[in-house]
């Protein structure tokens, strides 16, 4: 099995990002977070750290959250990556040019052997690994909200992709303890592909009057031994989050696609799920 990288970089200290950056930390990487405020650089270590003591409390890890905290450093531009980095992620807004700015910055800043990926959940790694000088060292690795938790990592390789930091990067997640699904550049991979259109007709369901959503997520749940709802799944990855992959979806595939017009209400009213309060359930703030 490979190794746990020894030097990592994450661009994001979201949900998303902090996760990542906090399952490397745990598994003994010195991890470096890129944030562009210090609130938001303060908001991400609580967060981690939080995140790190409810694991201990349930039971789930024993590893001292003071250490993990320890190999773990908030700076707040690009430029202060680490050059000699095995790994960089970045976990930024589902925008792709936003995401080729990136990763065309880090690019200039890392060494050559230094691998790149994006944590993008539907967006073309093909089209992002276009703007890359060296697009042969950089792939998909979409990892899965609440990371910690997760037992996977969707990783999609490009056509540019090498076989050597594939396999590199298959070791990795295994070094976390995650499982690797192994799938070629198509929208929506396999998992957001599938994941959406189980969430879209839920929400159509709802939409029509079908069932509320508690009976839904529980009849998906109880009956077919999913652990979590569409719905209530919906919620916990972010409403708009959900509408934007399916837009990008409903344009690349088609009208199976196409989100309902609740969704789109409840984005526009600010319900975008757990991170409100308020999605097609309520959540505790």
């Amino acid at each position: 099995m490979t190794a746990v990288p020894h030097r990592i970089g994450v661009i994001g200290g979201g949900r998303m990002g902090g996760g990542i950056a906090q399952v490397f930390a745990a598994a003994g990487a010195h991890v470096t977070v890129v944030e562009s405020s210090p609130q938001a650089a303060d908001t991400a270590r609580a967060r981690i750290a939080d995140s790190l003591e409810r694991a201990v409390q349930r039971g789930k890890s024993n590893a001292d959250p003071a250490d993990v905290l320890s190999r773990l450093d908030l700076v707040p531009d690009v430029s202060e990556l680490p050059e000699e980095a095995d790994l960089v992620v970045e976990a930024v807004p589902e925008i792709t040019a936003l995401k080729a700015d990136v990763l065309t910055a880090v690019e200039q800043v890392v060494s050559a052997r230094t691998v790149l990926a994006t944590n993008t959940s539907s967006l073309s790694v093909s089209e992002l690994s276009a703007a890359l000088e060296h697009p042969e060292r950089f792939l998909g690795m979409h990892f899965f909200n609440p990371v910690p938790a997760s037992k996977m990592v969707e990783v999609v390789t490009s056509p540019a992709t090498s076989d050597t930091v594939r396999d590199q990067v298959l070791g990795y997640v295994g070094a976390l303890g995650k499982k690797d699904v192994l799938v070629r550049d198509s929208p929506g991979f396999a998992t957001s592909r599938l994941g959406v259109l189980l969430g879209l007709e839920a929400i159509r369901m709802l939409e029509e009057g079908v069932a509320d959503a508690d009976a839904i997520d529980t009849a998906m749940e109880l009956g077919y031994g999913h652990p979590m709802g569409p719905l209530r799944s919906t919620d916990l990855v972010g409403l708009d989050v959900r509408l934007a992959i399916a837009d990008h979806l409903h344009r690349t595939l088609g009208d199976r696609f196409a989100p309902p017009q609740l969704l789109r209400d409840k984005v526009t009213a600010g319900q975008l799920g757990r991170k409100t309060g308020q999605g097609f359930h309520a959540w505790p703030r």
